[in-house]
Parts: structure tokens; sequence; C-alpha cells
């Protein structure tokens, strides 16, 4: 398997965010670029699997944890909004040799909107939006929400704890082997596991809940290829949201995956994959 490349992209002084690069095994040094931005909680991690598949169509990828996630920075005064995540995005996209998609789930779908439809230069080739809308189901996002905070303060004694947690909320068989969600936690002191995130990041529930409007806007301003995949189970992008934001957004494509929830790429992931890369392959060509 072609193995990631880790390294720290420095956004500022105070901000370096941990990013994998997985090169294309075909004729890396020209082959395109995509951006893999994960959703709030998770880590780059979560794209391991769509990296290694994008890898053997051709394309180079780079995905990288968000501020206050996985191995990068928290924000040193606690404060977390969707235009810093944006501002980050931006910085990502600006350190690679060519223009690249980006494809974004959740809040890294969020992000690209504010970061493209904001700016008067085309930062993007093209935008894929991962069960994500400006609309979003409020009761659906503030679950995620509470599941997320449902364990910051307790955190987990195993690894097997996190894994039947895992399983009941998202509804997939638990992992044989938990080992594998190591990766997504942090030891702490007090010998409990806890997620690998920044627990200030919580706050970010009030950007949501006033930010609609500017995400609408910014979503009509993109003139670049949009696509939005949606999980069919999902509650956060329900077939009513999804059609209300395909009405203001009428050139944006639109895939609904079977059998898969808000964490699509997670729940099918081939399936999620497969749907990217066809969208990938009809882009026009780069001139």
């Amino acid at each position: 398997m072609n193995q990631p490349l880790f390294f720290h992209h420095q956004v500022d002084e105070y901000m370096r965010l941990a990013c994998d690069e997985t090169h294309s095994i075909i004729s890396p040094d020209q082959a395109p670029w995509v951006v893999l931005s994960h959703g709030g909680g998770q880590t780059r991690h979560a794209w391991q699997d769509t990296a290694g598949a994008l890898a053997r169509e051709g394309w180079n990828s780079l995905a990288y944890d968000h501020r206050g996630h996985g191995e990068s920075s928290w924000s040193s005064d606690g404060v977390y909004t969707v235009p810093h995540f944006a501002q980050d995005q931006l910085s990502i996209a600006g350190c690679l040799p060519s223009k690249p998609v980006l494809v974004g789930a959740s809040l890294g779908g969020l992000s690209s909107l504010l970061a493209q439809g904001e700016s008067a230069l085309e930062h993007y080739r093209a935008i894929v939006l991962v069960d994500i809308t400006p609309q979003m189901d409020r009761k659906g996002a503030m679950d995620v929400l509470a599941f997320m905070e449902s364990s910051v303060a307790e955190g987990f004694e195993t690894l097997d704890e996190v894994a039947d947690v895992i399983s009941v909320y998202t509804g997939r068989s638990k992992r044989v082997n938990p080992e594998g969600l190591r990766k997504n936690l942090r030891m702490c002191d007090d010998g409990r596991y806890r997620w690998h995130w920044d627990p200030a990041f919580l706050n970010i529930r009030d950007d949501w809940e006033t930010s609609p409007e500017r995400l609408i806007k910014a979503a009509q301003s993109i003139e670049v290829p949009m696509m939005l995949v949606r999980g069919r189970e999902s509650d956060v992008v329900t077939p009513e949201v999804a059609e209300e934001f395909l009405q203001l957004v009428p050139d944006c494509e639109y895939v609904d995956i079977r059998d898969a929830g808000h964490m699509v790429a997670g729940d099918r992931n081939t399936v999620f994959t497969d749907a990217v890369v066809d969208f990938l392959k009809r882009l026009p060509a780069v001139s």
C-alpha cells in the first residue's frame, strides 16, 4: 500500500496542522490533487481508505487534522468558528502545486463554502460536500454534538468501551479489534482515554446556529463544480434539507448513498469513494 507522508503545515505563528500526503501510484509528480477535510470530532485518519483509493485512480491527496483535532495545535484562546476553519483550509490548499478539489465532510464542507464562496479568487477546482448543507437539520446536528459532549468529562477506561459507544451511536457492528481506535484518542493524566480534540471545540454550536444565511450566500456565489453526497439514513441532511439546498444551488450534483448515515465515508466507504471518483473523472480538464 502507498504509505502517506506525514508533516506539519504552519498556518501562522501559533497554529500548525498535522497532514498526511498520499501520492498517486500513477505519475505522482503530474497527478492532480484532492484535499480531504474531515468532520468535527474526527481526525485525518477518517480518510485513510479514501486516500488509498484515490491514489490507485491517479490522484494525490492531502488529509489534515483541523485545528483543535488530532495532532494539530489547539486554539490558544479556545475559540473555534467556521471562518477559522475556512482560513486554515485555504492555507492548506495554497501550499499545493496545483489547484485541488476539496472534499469536505460536515465541518470540512461548511468551511469550504466560506473559503471559496467569500473569495474573489478560485481556490478549488471543485467541491464535494459530504452530508452537509447550510440548512442542516438542527436536531440532527445537535444530536451529533450531544454525542461528542457525552463523554468529555469522564472519558473511557478501555478501547473496548470506546468501541461499544461507537457501535451503539453509528449502528455499525462493533470492531473485533479496537486497537485502530487508538489514533482517535489521547491518554490523559488520569489514565483514561478521551477523544483527540479540544473540549472547547464544542462551543462551535453557537457559530453553527448563527451562520446559515452567510453560508447560503457563500454557496450561491460558488462557480466551480459542486456535488452533494448524502447518507440516506442521515438525520443531519434530511431529504427536505437536501432538496432545499439543490433549489438554492441548482447546478450542484447530488448523490444519495443507501445504508449510510451522517458518517458517509465510514458507513459505505467503497460506494462513497466510487461516487467521488466518478465526479472527479468528469471534471473539465485543467488548462
